[in-house]
């Protein structure tokens, strides 16, 4: 004689399991802050054309293989990115100065020297969030200097005000573009 087995009617799990699976849902989020934070310029009808002393670039180039090279008056080679943060504040630190008042710090000697990024469109993105990372690393370092000098804390730690006459004294200047065409593929 066959024995029967009791069944399970399992359609409420299927709904608990449903709602548990939306209530997660709902409730988690998710880690979205990826990417690199930079504030761009507004829009403007009006082209100028800013001169730059050639002397006050420095041009970065990340090619094809993911190396990447500098070129400025006191180097022209291949570069580690463990080098970039220090070549990067040496150039900012050293290039020409013109003085400006700037308030809560009075008359400073701000660098105009401009960081030129020009990336292969076949470099990995890995590559250029690691460059732009040491970049900016140089200009926080640069920036809590002038903090540490003139208001006694780091940069992160000054309100929004004494931040943006910080900013104005080590601005970031870091122009970018993408290209194709500087590095040939063999």
């Amino acid at each position: 004689m066959n024995r029967q087995l009791p069944k399970i009617n399992t359609s409420q799990m299927a709904d608990l399991s449903f709602l548990l699976l939306t209530f997660f849902m709902m409730t988690s989020s998710i880690n979205s802050d990826q990417g690199l934070s930079r504030r761009l310029t507004p829009p403007s009808d009006v082209k100028t054309v800013v001169a730059i002393d050639k002397n006050n670039i420095m041009l970065l180039r990340i090619d094809y293989k993911n190396e990447l090279s500098v070129e400025n008056n006191a180097m022209n080679s291949v570069i580690p990115i463990d080098h970039l943060k220090e070549i990067a504040k040496d150039f900012l630190s050293n290039s020409r100065k013109e003085v400006v008042f700037i308030d809560y710090i009075g008359e400073y000697p701000v660098p105009k020297g401009v960081i030129s990024l020009t990336t292969d469109q076949s470099a990995t993105y890995n590559m250029y969030v690691q460059v732009q990372n040491e970049l900016q690393r140089a200009v926080n370092e640069l920036r809590d200097q002038v903090s540490m000098n003139y208001f006694g804390k780091m940069y992160k730690q000054l309100d929004a005000t004494l931040q943006r006459a910080v900013q104005k004294a080590v601005p970031a200047n870091i122009s970018e573009t993408s290209s194709n065409n500087y590095a040939q593929k063999s």
